[in-house]
């Protein structure tokens, strides 16, 4: 019985990763929490580009998923930091986070001094919120408290027949212990209804699947016509040999193995329940990954056919590489080789060799992008909800 050492949060989740967290409600004060940053080495920034400028529903999701991500298992405690006119309100945001139980503190640029002495006062604060993180004790867990992000970005041809499959294992592997595996990129799903809907628990929870997907695939041909929206694939994609959107949606479906489909979440939505879980979430790597971490995502497996670096601020992102030439070409960025299936091992043998290394990162061995430092203080993470 596979078990980790692992932080239990009040509302009874279990992190893997214990970070502080900084994070602006408005992108104007994007510089105050980079400050902040720069003196306390350790604490981990997410930057967002909105706060301001948003009305209706994409502004209650906006707002649903910072408070989601700062009430992610893996954030020890957070800083919230407002400029004070926003519409995303600072005090508002923060009785959100502080109902999950976790140590949360609130500074408001317009009234606690300017941003030079919100940063100066923010660093004591985040100073101590680091020495109290330090002190947290762990304690022994199964993988039921584990929450797998799925994601691809940069597919090939080979990524529906190595990588994503083989992913597909981890998920079969984690949903029969009790976790929690979700499926994202709708846009992705493109026709694969019919697949999936046979895959639902239930036959209304498959025609809300169904409905879900022609949704999507009804707006893409709204928004970008007939012809450019059956061409739903990057420049990159085709390079590696990809042709329709089909294609690729019938790779990225691989990634959730052969398990049923629980449940489906909104958009950065936490589920109710355990097993395969679809979020209803964005094709672009960045939304949908912090989508997924706000969803309760504690670890995050990213296949690849053409290469990324792309970390998160709060999460372990493990990057799987579809063939050995990738493997071999970005070698500080990948950290698995599904191409060895292409060498002789099995689909078994590689879905094992993931799954072993998934059980390291949960333990703790860091990824390659958490090597990198490339999981923070990159720059600005855009939580756009206009998908």
């Amino acid at each position: 019985m596979f078990t980790f050492m692992g932080y239990e949060q009040p509302d009874g989740r279990v992190g893997i990763r214990n970070h502080v967290v900084v994070v602006p409600t408005v992108a104007c004060v994007n510089g105050t929490v980079n400050a902040i940053a720069r003196r306390v080495p350790g604490i981990v920034p997410i930057y967002h580009g909105h706060g301001c400028g948003r009305m209706g529903e994409d502004l209650k999701t906006h707002i649903k998923l910072l408070v989601n991500l700062c009430k992610n298992p893996n954030v020890a405690s957070v800083l919230i930091i407002s400029l004070g006119c926003e519409i995303v309100k600072g005090t508002e945001f923060f009785e959100a986070v502080a109902s999950s139980g976790k140590p949360v503190e609130y500074l408001c640029v317009q009234t606690d001094g300017g941003s030079v002495k919100v940063a100066e006062k923010g660093a004591v604060i985040a100073e101590k919120m680091l020495k109290d993180a330090a002190r947290r004790a762990t304690r022994e867990f199964g993988p039921d408290k584990i929450v797998l992000g799925l994601e691809c970005g940069g597919s090939d041809a080979l990524s529906g027949i190595t990588a994503n499959p083989a992913v597909g294992k981890v998920t079969d592997w984690l949903v029969a212990a009790g976790g929690v595996a979700l499926l994202t990129e709708i846009t992705e799903m493109i026709g694969t209804a019919h697949i999936l809907k046979r895959r639902c628990v239930s036959a209304e929870l498959g025609q809300q699947i169904e409905s879900m997907i022609n949704a999507q695939e009804a707006k893409t041909k709204r928004i970008l016509g007939e012809q450019l929206a059956n061409a739903l694939i990057s420049p990159g994609n085709m390079d590696g040999g990809m042709s329709t959107i089909r294609e690729k949606s019938l790779g990225c479906i691989c990634k959730a193995g052969s398990s049923l489909i629980n449940e489906i979440v909104s958009f950065g939505g936490i589920p109710k329940g355990k097993g395969l879980v679809v979020m209803d979430g964005p094709g672009y790597d960045i939304e949908s990954v912090a989508g997924e971490a706000a969803s309760g995502a504690n670890i995050i497996i990213f296949t690849t056919g053409r290469g990324t670096p792309f970390g998160f601020p709060i999460l372990p992102v493990v990057k799987v590489a579809s063939n050995t030439g990738l493997f071999n070409a970005m070698p500080d960025d990948m950290d698995f080789n599904a191409g060895k299936m292409l060498e002789g091992l099995s689909l078994d043998e590689v879905g094992d060799g993931i799954i072993d290394f998934t059980k390291r990162v949960i333990r703790g061995e860091k990824t390659k992008a958490e090597l990198n430092q490339y999981d923070s203080n990159v720059g600005l993470l855009c939580v756009n909800t206009s998908f």
